[in-house]
């Protein structure tokens, strides 16, 4: 019988002012509830392992990154370029077209553009047509470059404004 008393107890006390677990000493320091600190187990050989690997990857990548910059931002910008970010496309492009972090590949980036224009990227546009009238690309229709470069005109590109002003105008951009 005394168990079944000592819940009976335990019941009634739950929740009131002077609640005391029956496993509460009363002489020890905070009842006894205290835990000790416990000693850690070294790491495994395979833990230290991959926490070297880690670091000296990080280092690397950091060293590649301070020292290689343009090489490192072009796989970055060609990565978002081939998930079809239009920014980092024409991007590509004008890295192709200048040669800054690759060597110098028109017909590389013609391609590039022509990804960008396709989604409507007005410097884009206007480099495609730019680039067509110089004869850099040959897969354009007649009349598309200067449909591309009106497009750009109209997305306020001051390029393609002043070649509609002056080129467009005597025909020259209907080839």
């Amino acid at each position: 019988m005394a168990p079944h008393s000592d819940v009976r107890q335990r019941r009634r006390s739950v929740g009131g002012p002077h609640y005391q677990p029956l496993d509460w000493d009363p002489s020890l320091p905070y009842g006894g509830k205290v835990y000790l600190a416990r000693r850690k187990k070294p790491d495994t050989w395979l833990c230290i392992l991959l926490e070297v690997v880690a670091l000296a990857f990080v280092v690397s990548l950091g060293y590649w990154c301070y020292y290689h910059f343009d090489h490192f931002h072009f796989h970055v910008t060609r990565a978002y370029a081939h998930i079809g970010h239009t920014e980092a496309q024409h991007l590509i492009g004008q890295r192709y077209l200048h040669g800054r972090g690759v060597e110098k590949d028109h017909s590389e980036a013609m391609k590039w553009f022509r990804k960008a224009a396709d989604q409507g990227h007005p410097h884009s546009s206007y480099n495609l047509a730019v680039g067509h009238l110089q004869g850099l690309t040959e897969d354009l229709q007649p009349g598309e470059a200067q449909k591309l470069i009106e497009h750009a005109a109209r997305q306020g590109v001051p390029e393609a404004s002043d070649m509609m002003d002056s080129s467009c105008v005597w025909g020259d951009c209907e080839q």
